[in-house]
């Protein structure tokens, strides 16, 4: 599933392509692609239809477009396999084409929601003062905001008694980290994944919150982490960070820093890669 940096990466190519333009018409191509929105298919596109596009938003995993004459947003769940695609209108429908968007403009471009799965899709919501959907007006804000609070970040922390893994994939304490770059900033804390976070310092919740930022930013740089074609950006180009990573899916490979093979263990209904001895687990784990 797409965590921040993809899905910031799709954010950035929608902006680009798709803020300010007006919706001549939207046609629902699979029922399951609206689900979200209760009232239907037909409502959705009649709702869409005349409105003008914000600037794109996003909040941790959660993207979405505001109308700009509307207190209402477009809420897009990517889920596992969804795609937001500006392809030209006379480009061949994609085989699970599943909603498409074509504006009142010259530009010849449209916008095509895309979703093999069928796990993801489109859903209008009214805004919350601060401009959310209301649906994700409970998901905290995420690492790479300029107002995420590091020291809030560590008293809630510090309360959870968690672990430290769990604590980074819980969306109300810090949004946008998933399983991959969660082993990621853990593999370059020196962290084991079941830390309790009680034992957690302050400065080892800033370093920690720091190498969560560094990673993020590195994998931003290339484009996300791609390991099939079902995670692209808005002109269908994959990522590149699956290429510089350290952690995830690095079983029985030598640990960049120490040599020691990497391990998998099930966790949680995923997976957790770690160095056993760079990440030494907390005695209660052992």
């Amino acid at each position: 599933m797409p965590e921040l940096p993809e899905v910031e990466v799709v954010r950035r190519g929608l902006e680009r392509w798709v803020a300010h333009r007006t919706v001549a018409d939207a046609e629902v191509l699979h029922p399951r692609a609206v689900r979200r929105h209760i009232a239907g298919a037909d409502d959705f596109t009649h709702r869409l239809k005349g409105h003008r596009f914000g600037v794109p938003s996003r909040r941790g995993k959660y993207l979405w477009l505001p109308l700009e004459d509307m207190h209402q947003s477009v809420l897009a769940h990517l889920g596992m396999s969804g795609q937001l695609l500006v392809q030209p209108h006379e480009a061949p429908a994609e085989k699970h084409l599943r909603i498409r968007v074509r504006f009142a403009d010259a530009l010849g471009t449209e916008l095509r929601f895309v979703d093999q799965r069928t796990f993801g899709g489109l859903s209008l919501h009214e805004n919350t003062p601060d401009g959310l959907p209301d649906v994700i007006a409970h998901i905290a804000r995420d690492p790479l905001d300029p107002l995420f609070d590091d020291e809030a970040f560590h008293q809630a922390l510090r309360r959870k008694r968690t672990t430290v893994k769990r604590a980074l994939l819980n969306q109300s304490l810090i949004s946008g980290v998933g399983n991959i770059y969660a082993d990621e900033a853990l593999w370059r804390s020196r962290l084991h994944y079941d830390r309790p976070t009680a034992t957690f310092t302050r400065p080892r919740t800033f370093e920690l919150l720091g190498h969560v930022r560094d990673v993020m930013n590195a994998a931003l740089a290339v484009g996300g982490t791609s390991f099939d074609s079902l995670y692209v950006n808005v002109n269908g180009e994959s990522g590149y960070f699956d290429r510089s990573l350290d952690a995830y899916g690095r079983e029985g490979l030598p640990c960049k820093r120490c040599g020691t093979p990497m391990r998998r263990r099930p966790w949680m209904n995923r997976s957790s890669y770690f160095c056993p001895k760079c990440q030494r687990p907390p005695r209660a784990a052992s």
